[in-house]
């Protein structure tokens, strides 16, 4: 895929030497002219939700660092429109945010699938023309957006799994160093 959209995978080149980045693979939720926004997926923080916000005690349900923007601030991707209210529709079947207090109320009774439900703490966002300009210096490699990549891998596979949707010319890249003088 070499069209930058959004509902696409963002996966960072192996060298890519930005801590918040390495090795990392951004679901973008918006692309346009005026600039990107997305998710970092498999970067999981240091704390859980219950850390972050009350009403979720002894759950442990995991946050993920979303980004270096607006680490203040608490987003979630889900499968579950049927459930959550007020969604935006990425696509066929994942969807960005919607009513967090019915979020709240169908965790705490135990009515909502965790494996179909992710959320981030801060997010990733690019300027108009910044991300096309670390695409063209060869940072970041796109690829369509996988939904059972999101949910249903472990998070140290996650990146790996993205490169293999590229093809298989872009296999060996998984066995790249990060940093390659050490190869």
């Amino acid at each position: 895929m070499n069209s930058l959209q959004s509902n696409s995978f963002l996966i960072a080149d192996p060298f890519l030497k930005d801590k918040s980045f390495v090795r990392s693979v951004v679901y973008l939720c918006l692309h346009n002219q005026e600039g990107s926004f997305g998710f970092t997926i498999n970067k999981k923080a240091d704390y859980f939700l219950e850390d972050l916000m009350a009403d979720f005690d002894s759950l442990s349900i995991p946050v993920y660092a979303g980004g270096p923007v607006g680490t203040d601030t608490i987003h979630f991707l889900h499968q579950l429109p049927h459930l959550i209210p007020d969604s935006q529709k990425m696509n066929d079947n994942l969807f960005w945010g919607g009513d967090f207090d019915c979020v709240k109320e169908l965790i705490t009774a135990k009515k909502i699938d965790l494996s179909k439900i992710k959320f981030f703490i801060g997010y990733s966002g690019w300027s108009a023309g910044q991300l096309a300009n670390e695409i063209e210096e060869k940072s970041w490699l796109t690829s369509y957006a996988d939904n059972d990549i999101i949910f249903n891998s472990a998070d140290e596979n996650i990146w790996k799994k993205s490169i293999k949707l590229l093809g298989p010319e872009f296999i060996e890249l998984i066995n790249y160093p990060i940093d390659p003088e050490l190869n």
